[in-house]
Formats: structure tokens, sequence, C-alpha cells
């Protein structure tokens, strides 16, 4: 690691003491040079932070030093400190640690958009969670539950299946062993109303045969490493959407959007019904291991870095 030191906070922006920092599966994209958002080098990953601020640029007027805040930084998380848009930085809500506050803001951000913005899920529809033992899957299976639906979780561990069916899930079904015709048979062969897809390839290939009329596949990601693709006959003969899901991106093309969805994600937070998962928790000086547990396959919900 290397000493740097921070140019003062420009107007509008904050220094903060940085406390803990969330590992998101983006952070090892960009450190790859394989996400679509490429910061110049050198740079410190690490997409959401929290901590106290020490110090309030000229113009600031909603935060002072001493508050506890949790900051959406795209990079610069991975360190002591940090200058963060006051814009990005919101109260922590509830009685969450700051560990807490670092790992909710994405994954549920993610969720919150994909499943009522792009998604439009219903009460009492069935959502189908793919990679549901990780941050945005974990937060789906909550969000799903929070909005009436039915929940069938997947992973390709039967043990991370048993964290995710105390998490909430109605269902859980290991795709190793094919996930199709067991969707169908708790449907009722209707198939899925809603399917959130952060995982790609075979998966994205499986779910598009049992997808139910008018179902909406929610694109939020790849990690399985390959981008499938999808013959168009299918989405004209069973009538279902592909929709893809950028919820940082959404909120930066409508801005007033993006902040009622902030806002209903803070609020759930501070009514004590979200409860993000962390399964473990590393020191500064153990970043690169926190990044190659999640890269890895072995977390179930967050990795949170600690300093």
């Amino acid at each position: 690691m290397d000493d740097v030191e921070l140019p003062p906070p420009g107007p509008g922006a904050l220094r903060l003491a940085l406390k803990a920092c969330s590992v998101n599966f983006p952070d090892i994209l960009m450190v790859q040079g394989k996400y679509q958002f490429k910061p110049e080098l050198p740079f410190a990953p690490g997409m959401e932070g929290a901590g106290i601020v020490t110090v309030v640029g000229e113009g600031v007027t909603k935060f002072k030093a001493g508050d506890r805040v949790v900051a959406g930084l795209r990079t610069g998380g991975f360190a002591e400190e940090a200058n963060a848009s006051a814009e990005a930085c919101r109260p922590i809500p509830g009685t969450m640690d700051f560990a807490q506050a670092a790992a909710f803001p994405a994954t549920y951000l993610t969720a919150w958009v994909a499943l009522t913005c792009r998604g439009h899920l219903q009460p009492g529809e069935t959502l189908l969670v793919h990679g549901a033992s990780g941050g945005v899957g974990l937060a789906a299976v909550e969000m799903g539950k929070l909005l009436g639906a039915t929940v069938i979780a997947t992973s390709a561990s039967d043990e991370k299946l048993k964290v995710v069916k105390a998490r909430g899930a109605d269902h859980v079904l290991n795709v190793t062993k094919g996930f199709r015709e067991q969707v169908k048979e708790l449907t009722g062969g209707r198939g899925a109303d809603v399917i959130y897809d952060p995982v790609g390839g075979d998966v994205f290939d499986e779910s598009v045969r049992c997808i139910a009329w008018n179902g909406r596949l929610l694109v939020i990601g790849f990690t399985s490493g390959r981008i499938p693709t999808v013959p168009v006959n299918m989405p004209l003969i069973k009538g279902f959407s592909v929709v893809g899901v950028r919820a940082g991106e959404y909120g930066r093309r409508d801005p007033e959007a993006g902040r009622a969805n902030l806002e209903a994600i803070n609020r759930l937070a501070a009514e004590g019904k979200i409860d993000p998962y962390i399964c473990a928790r590393f020191p500064l000086e153990r970043a690169v291991d926190a990044l190659r547990m999640l890269q890895n396959r072995e977390a179930v919900g967050k990795v949170v870095i600690e300093m």
C-alpha cells in the first residue's frame, strides 16, 4: 500500500475518514480493465464506503464534521480517507454499523431498480433469483419477499442455499442439476414471471425455457463469464421481455428517479427491513484477499473491508 495525500475537498464535496468499504464484482472487473467504466490508472477500487465526515467543502450545508455517512464513490473506497461529492453521500440509516452501511447501497439499489422500475414485480407473482447466494442475489431475495412475491432462488452450492433459504426464499434449487423443470413444477407449468439474472451464460439460456407469458428476464450481469444471446423468435413466441438493468446509470439518466430510489432503500433500511448479510470482514491490508474471495465464488452475501 502507498501513502497518498488527498487534495482538499472541492466545492460541494466532503472529506471522509473511511471505516468500511464493501467489495463488489465490478471492483474486480475494473481492476482487470473489463468494466464499462474504466478509471484512469492508478486508482484504488471501492465503490461504496462508510465513514465519518472530517472536512466539509465550500457550499455544503447538509453535512457537518462528525456526521456518519455512507458514500457512493465509484472508486477510491479501499483507503483510509476519500473525498466524495456531498450529493453522493447520505446519513447512515437507523442503527446500522459502518460495515452494514457500506454493504447495502449498491446491492439493494440494484435489486430495487431491477424489481420495481424495470421488472415491475407485482404481489403474488413468482420471482426466480439466480446467483442468490451473492450480494446482489440475496438482496433480490429479500426485496422480492418485501414486494410480496413467491421467491425461487438458485445457486450452485447446497451449503450456500441453506443460507439463502434461511434469509427468506420460498424455494431453493441447485443449478448444477438444472432448474427448468423444477421451476415449471413449482409454478404449475406457468414459469417465473420475473427472472433476476446476474449470472448469464447457461443459466440465462435455461431461463428462457422457464419464463412465463409476459415475463420479464432481467439482465443484471455475467458472473459466469459468458455473455449469452437469445434467438429473437423466443421472446416473440413466449411473449416475454429481456430487460437490461444498470441501477447507477438509471439514476444518472433520471436524477429525480434516482433520488427517489435511494430514498426508498434508505427508508427500508431505517425501518429495519433491510439486513445485509456479511460473511467476511477483512482489514485494509488484506484487500486483495477480499477481492479473491469474491472472485473465487467463496462468498455468501457481502464481503467488507474495515479500516
